[in-house]
């Protein structure tokens, strides 16, 4: 009897948690439904009924986005972007975190702080700045400058990430690799890589889902239609006067749909990296 007290009384403890996680998923998920739904009806059946489900359900309506509204082009050119930059910004940042963890040397303070002062400057306040230097630069309207831009602005964060997993490394690792006559780089390149492998893909997951969905650097720094990022393409279907809502939704499901395959397949890996440096 008192076993079973004791049950019930867990059990309604656990009650407030479980009903914040429900009224959470429902919070969260609705409009990610209420989007998916509409990317399948028309602009016309939305506002004749903007919470019916789609009856006829429309499949080609995404053959017309990515056909018929160079969405293709939008699609890989925010691929092409982002893949280049998370790649980049990953190596410079497992480089700096690795030398900020491991070594010891006169202004690292410094460089720490100034590295990491990038996680406290908002984009709003960098825009004009970086603006003004790509112009300078000849890297205004394309991508390239844009592939810039977002690994200058990401490396405070990935630094921020792997430093603190670096620093749990134990240092016999380090003091044995180099004793065995390695480099500075093959020590970087055979021990902190492969132990550091869960932050590292953390940090590679985080900046692809933010850079995806970035919008204000590339609406600012990139003019031409056919440069535009997948965001970007969405405004096509909204102007001052007229507003495709359907195809709107559909342009939102075709832009959401990576982010949400990789969270599924990789969540679990991402979340083992960010609290594998404190069980360690």
């Amino acid at each position: 009897m008192a076993t079973q007290m004791r049950l019930g009384f867990a059990q309604l403890r656990r009650l407030p948690l479980v009903l914040f996680v429900v009224l959470y998923s429902v919070v969260s998920g609705g409009p990610f439904l209420w989007v998916a739904t509409m990317s399948l009806r028309t602009t016309a059946e939305i506002f004749k009924n903007p919470y019916g489900v789609p009856s006829p359900v429309h499949w080609e309506k995404f053959a017309d986005a990515w056909t018929k509204s160079n969405y293709s082009t939008y699609f890989w050119n925010s691929a092409t972007v982002v893949v280049v930059a998370v790649a980049l910004v990953t190596v410079i940042g497992s480089m700096a975190a690795h030398c900020l963890a491991r070594y010891r040397f006169r202004g690292n303070r410094f460089v720490r702080f100034l590295i990491l002062s990038g996680l406290v400057l908002p984009p709003q306040l960098l825009i004009l700045a970086l603006f003004q230097i790509l112009l300078d630069l000849d890297l205004y309207n394309t991508l390239t400058g844009l592939v810039i831009v977002y690994v200058a602005t990401h490396i405070a964060m990935t630094v921020y990430i792997l430093e603190g997993f670096f620093a749990q490394i134990p240092q016999d690792l380090f003091d044995a690799a180099r004793m065995d006559g390695y480099s500075d780089f093959e020590i970087f390149w055979r021990v902190t890589m492969p132990i550091g492998a869960p932050a590292i893909f953390t940090t590679v997951t985080l900046n692809f889902i933010i850079l995806w969905n970035e919008f204000l650097f590339a609406v600012v720094l990139l003019t031409d239609d056919a440069k535009r990022t997948l965001p970007l393409g969405i405004m096509h279907f909204t102007g001052s006067h007229q507003l495709d809502v359907g195809m709107v939704a559909t342009g939102l499901m075709i832009a959401i749909l990576p982010i949400i395959l990789i969270y599924a397949f990789f969540s679990e890996a991402m979340i083992k990296g960010m609290t594998a440096g404190a069980v360690r």
